[in-house]
């Protein structure tokens, strides 16, 4: 992944405004929408990823939109965490797709 050069003043907080917004995955994924859903009624595992994924989200955009402001590294592993769960996520609900 490429690095960024450090510019004084520039942080976190200033770029994500442009890039703020939410990924949940019912927006991200529409067409999955029931197999979304049938997944987090029938599978607990399923469940129990998207909720994590959910939450991690949430956070993500909160600290996006400057309500909490920790450091760039522990929102790039917030943001590396979310996309793996992403993936485990997409993987299981478009499987036989």
């Amino acid at each position: 992944m490429a690095r960024r050069a450090i510019v004084p003043g520039d942080d976190h907080r200033t770029r994500s405004r442009m890039t703020a917004g939410k990924h949940d995955l019912i927006h991200e994924f529409p067409e999955f929408r029931e197999r979304i859903h049938e997944l987090k009624l029938g599978d607990a595992h399923f469940a129990r990823l998207f909720a994590e994924y959910h939450e991690l989200d949430h956070e993500v955009h909160r600290i996006e939109q400057g309500v909490e402001t920790p450091s760039d590294v522990y929102c790039e592993e917030l943001k590396k965490k979310r996309a793996k769960l992403k993936d485990e996520l997409y993987a299981r609900f478009s499987a036989g797709a």
